[in-house]
């Protein structure tokens, strides 16, 4: 299935610096695998993602940016933000807290690198509506404390994230548990083999 994943990280600050390069990793992975990659089509780290996916030639994975801006005019001159690096923008018109929503709830699953507070309410969202969550360590930010605030705040299915160094292992880890968590559902281009009532039994 060509899932969309969502690669999460800051927009600016220090674990942009740091962890560019993870990013990065994370977006050319998912293309690789021929999944689409979605971000909040900013800059920072979901910026590097979407540079990843892109830089992947041949590729089955596309790479899909949920703007807060309501046109492309607004994305490019009142937001200021990046256009080359996606095969489809949405313009959402919902501003940064709300895009973040719509982002998170249009994606399987929800890779977290770096991260300040807008990838906070990106996490809170994904871990409300049981998506599959991946958190990629070492990166700083809000992904080097989520252990920490799991461990404090209580959290639906908070012990099934998945946690690692490595970004390919990392995507190739959340991948195995979409393919779990989707495995009894099939479809052949027809609708006689579409079973989907278990799909919103947990909000996913």
């Amino acid at each position: 299935m060509k899932y969309q994943i969502c690669v999460s990280g800051a927009a600016s600050g220090e674990t942009v610096t740091a962890s560019h390069q993870l990013a990065y990793d994370l977006g050319k992975a998912i293309a690789l695998a021929g999944k689409t990659l979605t971000t909040g089509a900013t800059v920072g780290l979901p910026w590097y993602a979407a540079q990843g996916a892109f830089s992947v030639k041949d590729r089955e994975g596309v790479s899909v940016g949920f703007s807060p801006a309501r046109s492309f005019r607004e994305h490019v001159t009142v937001y200021k933000l990046p256009t080359v690096e996606f095969d489809y923008i949405n313009f959402t018109g919902m501003a940064y807290v709300g895009r973040n929503i719509h982002l998170v709830r249009s994606s399987d699953a929800v890779i977290s690198v770096g991260g300040r507070m807008g990838s906070l309410h990106e996490f809170a969202t994904a871990i409300e509506s049981r998506k599959v969550i991946g958190v990629l360590l070492g990166s700083g930010g809000l992904a080097d404390f989520i252990p920490t605030l799991l461990e404090n705040v209580e959290a639906p299915d908070a012990k099934n994230i998945i946690y690692d160094t490595d970004p390919v292992r990392l995507v190739n880890e959340v991948i195995k548990a979409l393919d779990a968590k989707y495995a009894e559902f099939k479809h052949n281009g027809t609708d006689d083999n579409i079973s989907t009532s278990h799909l919103y039994a947990d909000w996913g």
